[in-house]
Protein backbone atom coordinates (compact mmCIF):
# COMPACT_ATOMS: atom_id res chain seq x y z
CA UNK A 1 0.00 0.00 0.00
CA UNK A 2 1.35 3.15 -0.77
CA UNK A 3 2.02 6.35 1.63
CA UNK A 4 -0.13 8.75 1.89
CA UNK A 5 0.94 12.02 1.34
CA UNK A 6 -0.45 14.76 -0.87
CA UNK A 7 0.89 16.09 -3.84
CA UNK A 8 0.80 19.95 -5.02
CA UNK A 9 2.17 21.70 -7.99
CA UNK A 10 1.28 25.84 -8.89
CA UNK A 11 -0.27 26.85 -11.93
CA UNK A 12 2.53 26.31 -14.25
CA UNK A 13 2.27 22.42 -14.37
CA UNK A 14 -0.08 22.48 -17.24
CA UNK A 15 -1.70 19.03 -16.38
CA UNK A 16 -5.55 19.03 -17.63
CA UNK A 17 -7.85 19.66 -13.85
CA UNK A 18 -10.14 16.39 -15.19
CA UNK A 19 -6.24 14.81 -14.75
CA UNK A 20 -5.28 16.53 -11.56
CA UNK A 21 -8.88 15.23 -9.90
CA UNK A 22 -7.87 11.65 -11.23
CA UNK A 23 -4.64 11.88 -9.90
CA UNK A 24 -5.58 13.58 -6.49
CA UNK A 25 -3.13 16.56 -7.28
CA UNK A 26 -3.86 20.35 -5.86
CA UNK A 27 -3.11 22.66 -8.28
CA UNK A 28 -2.61 26.29 -6.41
CA UNK A 29 -3.09 28.54 -9.64
CA UNK A 30 -1.80 31.43 -11.11
CA UNK A 31 -3.28 34.75 -11.86
CA UNK A 32 -3.59 36.63 -15.20
CA UNK A 33 -4.46 40.14 -16.21
CA UNK A 34 -4.85 41.68 -20.06
CA UNK A 35 -5.15 45.09 -18.40
CA UNK A 36 -2.73 45.45 -15.57
CA UNK A 37 -5.40 46.04 -12.62
CA UNK A 38 -7.70 42.97 -12.70
CA UNK A 39 -6.34 39.41 -12.58
CA UNK A 40 -8.15 36.51 -12.77
CA UNK A 41 -6.92 32.79 -11.35
CA UNK A 42 -6.22 30.41 -14.12
CA UNK A 43 -8.61 28.11 -14.88
CA UNK A 44 -10.67 28.87 -11.84
CA UNK A 45 -11.79 32.09 -13.12
CA UNK A 46 -10.72 32.27 -17.03
CA UNK A 47 -10.29 28.99 -18.83
CA UNK A 48 -7.23 28.33 -21.08
CA UNK A 49 -9.00 28.54 -24.14
CA UNK A 50 -10.88 31.89 -23.26
CA UNK A 51 -7.54 33.17 -22.38
CA UNK A 52 -5.29 31.99 -26.02
CA UNK A 53 -8.70 33.29 -27.86
CA UNK A 54 -8.51 36.56 -26.48
CA UNK A 55 -4.68 37.06 -27.40
CA UNK A 56 -5.31 36.17 -30.79
CA UNK A 57 -8.67 38.37 -31.26
CA UNK A 58 -6.50 41.23 -29.53
CA UNK A 59 -2.74 40.60 -30.89
CA UNK A 60 -1.81 44.23 -30.01
CA UNK A 61 -2.36 43.48 -25.81
CA UNK A 62 0.05 41.34 -23.72
CA UNK A 63 -1.33 39.82 -20.63
CA UNK A 64 0.93 39.31 -17.23
CA UNK A 65 0.84 36.55 -15.00
CA UNK A 66 1.15 36.84 -11.46
CA UNK A 67 2.13 34.15 -9.44
CA UNK A 68 0.74 32.57 -6.38
CA UNK A 69 0.52 34.48 -3.13
CA UNK A 70 1.93 33.40 0.33
CA UNK A 71 -1.52 33.44 2.18
CA UNK A 72 -3.02 31.27 -1.13
CA UNK A 73 -0.44 28.43 -0.65
CA UNK A 74 -1.48 28.73 3.04
CA UNK A 75 -4.77 28.30 2.46
CA UNK A 76 -4.23 25.36 0.37
CA UNK A 77 -1.80 23.47 2.83
CA UNK A 78 -3.43 24.43 5.88
CA UNK A 79 -6.61 21.65 5.48
CA UNK A 80 -4.14 19.14 4.52
CA UNK A 81 -1.31 19.95 7.64
CA UNK A 82 -4.66 19.89 9.89
CA UNK A 83 -5.14 16.26 9.22
CA UNK A 84 -1.55 15.49 9.85
CA UNK A 85 -0.84 14.69 5.95
CA UNK A 86 3.21 15.03 4.45
CA UNK A 87 2.93 17.62 1.62
CA UNK A 88 5.43 17.46 -1.82
CA UNK A 89 4.95 20.68 -3.34
CA UNK A 90 6.43 20.95 -6.91
CA UNK A 91 7.20 24.57 -8.02
CA UNK A 92 7.84 26.24 -11.52
CA UNK A 93 11.56 27.20 -11.93
CA UNK A 94 12.93 29.95 -9.45
CA UNK A 95 14.94 31.61 -12.62
CA UNK A 96 11.02 32.49 -13.74
CA UNK A 97 8.91 32.96 -10.62
CA UNK A 98 9.08 33.45 -7.58
CA UNK A 99 6.18 30.83 -7.07
CA UNK A 100 8.39 28.80 -4.87
CA UNK A 101 9.11 31.32 -2.35
CA UNK A 102 5.57 32.02 -1.83
CA UNK A 103 5.04 28.53 -0.84
CA UNK A 104 8.27 28.34 1.30
CA UNK A 105 6.85 31.42 2.93
CA UNK A 106 3.73 29.93 3.49
CA UNK A 107 5.22 26.88 5.31
CA UNK A 108 7.43 28.39 7.44
CA UNK A 109 4.67 30.50 8.66
CA UNK A 110 2.85 27.20 9.24
CA UNK A 111 5.76 25.75 10.61
CA UNK A 112 5.10 27.84 13.84
CA UNK A 113 1.67 26.66 14.54
CA UNK A 114 2.20 22.86 13.85
CA UNK A 115 6.16 22.59 14.00
CA UNK A 116 5.59 18.66 13.16
CA UNK A 117 4.17 19.33 9.67
CA UNK A 118 6.08 17.78 7.06
CA UNK A 119 6.23 20.05 4.02
CA UNK A 120 8.87 19.62 0.92
CA UNK A 121 8.52 22.30 -1.32
CA UNK A 122 10.99 21.62 -4.47
CA UNK A 123 12.30 24.02 -7.33
CA UNK A 124 11.31 21.63 -10.46
CA UNK A 125 13.89 24.03 -12.45
CA UNK A 126 11.24 23.62 -15.28
CA UNK A 127 7.91 24.65 -16.28
CA UNK A 128 4.45 24.40 -18.09
CA UNK A 129 3.83 20.53 -19.92
CA UNK A 130 7.43 19.74 -18.59
CA UNK A 131 6.51 20.60 -15.37
CA UNK A 132 3.44 18.59 -15.68
CA UNK A 133 5.50 15.28 -16.29
CA UNK A 134 7.51 15.84 -13.66
CA UNK A 135 4.55 16.35 -11.18
CA UNK A 136 2.79 12.96 -12.73
CA UNK A 137 6.50 11.46 -11.63
CA UNK A 138 5.62 11.85 -8.06
CA UNK A 139 2.34 10.89 -8.77
CA UNK A 140 3.89 7.46 -10.30
CA UNK A 141 6.14 6.93 -7.55
CA UNK A 142 3.67 6.98 -4.66
CA UNK A 143 1.32 5.14 -6.68
CA UNK A 144 4.03 2.58 -6.69
CA UNK A 145 4.58 2.56 -3.04
CA UNK A 146 7.20 4.66 -2.53
CA UNK A 147 7.75 6.02 0.82
CA UNK A 148 7.42 10.36 1.66
CA UNK A 149 11.39 10.44 1.88
CA UNK A 150 11.96 8.18 -1.42
CA UNK A 151 9.88 10.10 -3.56
CA UNK A 152 11.33 13.38 -2.43
CA UNK A 153 14.93 11.87 -3.58
CA UNK A 154 14.33 10.39 -6.85
CA UNK A 155 12.30 13.80 -7.83
CA UNK A 156 15.77 15.93 -6.91
CA UNK A 157 17.60 13.15 -8.41
CA UNK A 158 15.54 13.18 -12.11
CA UNK A 159 15.17 16.85 -12.90
CA UNK A 160 18.17 17.62 -14.44
CA UNK A 161 17.50 15.53 -17.08
CA UNK A 162 14.70 17.56 -18.28
CA UNK A 163 14.31 19.58 -21.57
CA UNK A 164 12.04 21.50 -23.69
CA UNK A 165 12.37 21.87 -27.04
CA UNK A 166 10.13 24.31 -28.60
CA UNK A 167 9.44 27.46 -31.08
CA UNK A 168 6.99 30.31 -30.90
CA UNK A 169 4.88 31.80 -33.52
CA UNK A 170 6.76 34.95 -33.03
CA UNK A 171 9.54 37.20 -31.19
CA UNK A 172 7.10 40.21 -29.51
CA UNK A 173 5.72 37.88 -26.31
CA UNK A 174 9.13 36.50 -25.62
CA UNK A 175 10.05 40.40 -25.68
CA UNK A 176 7.41 41.86 -23.37
CA UNK A 177 7.41 38.65 -21.21
CA UNK A 178 10.93 39.94 -20.14
CA UNK A 179 12.27 35.91 -21.54
CA UNK A 180 14.16 37.56 -24.95
CA UNK A 181 17.38 37.72 -23.37
CA UNK A 182 19.80 34.81 -24.94
CA UNK A 183 17.48 34.29 -27.61
CA UNK A 184 17.16 38.01 -28.90
CA UNK A 185 19.70 37.99 -31.12
CA UNK A 186 18.78 34.70 -33.28
CA UNK A 187 15.36 36.08 -34.99
CA UNK A 188 14.87 39.19 -34.39
CA UNK A 189 12.25 40.58 -36.47
CA UNK A 190 13.05 38.66 -39.55
CA UNK A 191 9.80 37.97 -41.73
CA UNK A 192 9.07 33.92 -41.64
CA UNK A 193 12.26 33.45 -39.43
CA UNK A 194 11.43 31.25 -36.32
CA UNK A 195 13.64 30.42 -33.67
CA UNK A 196 14.44 27.31 -31.83
CA UNK A 197 14.06 27.34 -28.23
CA UNK A 198 15.72 24.70 -25.37
CA UNK A 199 14.63 24.91 -21.94
CA UNK A 200 16.85 23.11 -19.57
CA UNK A 201 17.12 23.80 -15.44
CA UNK A 202 15.46 26.83 -15.60
CA UNK A 203 16.69 28.97 -18.25
CA UNK A 204 15.98 29.42 -21.92
CA UNK A 205 18.98 28.67 -24.81
CA UNK A 206 18.82 29.51 -28.46
CA UNK A 207 18.90 26.45 -30.64
CA UNK A 208 18.89 27.58 -33.95
CA UNK A 209 16.47 29.71 -36.48
CA UNK A 210 14.34 28.31 -39.36
CA UNK A 211 12.74 29.87 -42.08
CA UNK A 212 8.89 29.08 -41.51
CA UNK A 213 6.45 27.10 -38.98
CA UNK A 214 7.31 23.59 -40.78
CA UNK A 215 10.89 23.50 -40.41
CA UNK A 216 10.86 24.86 -36.80
CA UNK A 217 8.99 21.96 -35.65
CA UNK A 218 11.20 19.80 -37.63
CA UNK A 219 13.99 21.36 -36.24
CA UNK A 220 12.08 20.48 -32.64
CA UNK A 221 12.35 16.66 -33.48
CA UNK A 222 15.91 16.93 -34.33
CA UNK A 223 16.54 18.68 -31.13
CA UNK A 224 14.85 15.31 -29.12
CA UNK A 225 16.60 13.01 -31.25
CA UNK A 226 20.12 14.40 -30.48
CA UNK A 227 19.40 14.16 -26.70
CA UNK A 228 18.28 11.00 -26.47
CA UNK A 229 21.65 9.83 -29.09
CA UNK A 230 23.74 11.90 -26.33
CA UNK A 231 21.47 9.65 -23.38
CA UNK A 232 22.45 6.62 -25.12
CA UNK A 233 19.27 4.88 -23.20
CA UNK A 234 16.16 3.12 -24.14
CA UNK A 235 13.39 5.86 -24.48
CA UNK A 236 10.90 3.73 -21.88
CA UNK A 237 13.46 5.49 -19.08
CA UNK A 238 11.61 8.37 -19.99
CA UNK A 239 8.58 10.54 -20.38
CA UNK A 240 8.14 12.59 -22.98
CA UNK A 241 4.73 14.71 -23.69
CA UNK A 242 3.85 17.33 -26.43
CA UNK A 243 2.74 21.13 -25.63
CA UNK A 244 0.82 23.23 -27.57
CA UNK A 245 -1.08 26.61 -27.03
CA UNK A 246 -4.04 27.59 -29.16
CA UNK A 247 -4.11 25.69 -32.27
CA UNK A 248 -5.00 22.22 -31.24
CA UNK A 249 -5.15 20.90 -34.91
CA UNK A 250 -1.80 21.86 -35.67
CA UNK A 251 -0.48 20.11 -32.74
CA UNK A 252 -2.30 16.90 -33.36
CA UNK A 253 -0.38 16.83 -36.86
CA UNK A 254 2.75 17.35 -34.57
CA UNK A 255 2.28 15.06 -32.34
CA UNK A 256 1.08 12.28 -34.73
CA UNK A 257 4.67 13.29 -36.84
CA UNK A 258 6.69 13.02 -33.51
CA UNK A 259 5.21 9.78 -32.41
CA UNK A 260 5.57 8.01 -35.76
CA UNK A 261 9.42 8.72 -35.99
CA UNK A 262 10.14 8.09 -32.11
CA UNK A 263 8.30 4.79 -32.54
CA UNK A 264 9.79 3.96 -35.71
CA UNK A 265 13.31 4.68 -34.25
CA UNK A 266 12.82 4.37 -30.37
CA UNK A 267 10.07 2.25 -29.39
CA UNK A 268 8.21 5.08 -28.11
CA UNK A 269 4.81 3.53 -26.74
CA UNK A 270 2.86 6.62 -25.84
CA UNK A 271 2.64 10.13 -26.76
CA UNK A 272 0.63 12.18 -24.48
CA UNK A 273 -0.69 16.04 -25.74
CA UNK A 274 -1.22 18.80 -23.02
CA UNK A 275 -2.30 22.50 -23.87
CA UNK A 276 0.22 25.28 -22.50
CA UNK A 277 -1.51 27.37 -19.93
CA UNK A 278 -1.50 31.39 -19.20
CA UNK A 279 1.87 31.37 -17.12
CA UNK A 280 3.73 30.22 -19.46
CA UNK A 281 1.72 31.69 -22.27
CA UNK A 282 2.09 35.25 -21.70
CA UNK A 283 5.66 35.15 -22.71
CA UNK A 284 5.05 32.95 -25.67
CA UNK A 285 2.01 34.10 -27.40
CA UNK A 286 -1.10 32.16 -28.40
CA UNK A 287 1.08 29.42 -31.08
CA UNK A 288 4.24 28.01 -28.30
CA UNK A 289 5.00 24.19 -29.87
CA UNK A 290 7.40 21.34 -28.78
CA UNK A 291 8.03 18.70 -26.95
CA UNK A 292 8.98 17.66 -22.96
CA UNK A 293 10.97 14.91 -21.92
CA UNK A 294 12.45 13.64 -18.56
CA UNK A 295 13.85 10.71 -16.83
CA UNK A 296 10.89 8.56 -15.43
CA UNK A 297 10.97 7.86 -11.59
CA UNK A 298 12.48 4.57 -10.95
CA UNK A 299 10.10 2.23 -9.00
CA UNK A 300 11.06 2.02 -5.20
CA UNK A 301 9.29 0.21 -2.66
CA UNK A 302 9.00 1.04 0.75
Amino acid sequence: MSETFQIFSDGSCDLPPELTKEKNIIVVPFYVSFDDSHYQKEIVEIGIRDFYQKMVDEPNVYPKSSMPSTQDYMDAFLPVVKQGIPIICICITTKFSGSMQSAINAKNILLESYPDARIAVIDATVNTVLQGQYVLEAVRMQESGASYEKTISRLEAIKSTGRIFFTVGNMEYLKHGGRIGKVASIAGSVLGIKPIITLKQGEIFPSGIARGRKKSMEKTINLIINYLEELKEPICHFSVAVGYGYDYEEAVIYRDTVFKILNEKYGLQELPIYQIGATIGVHTGPYPLGLGIIRKSVIITG
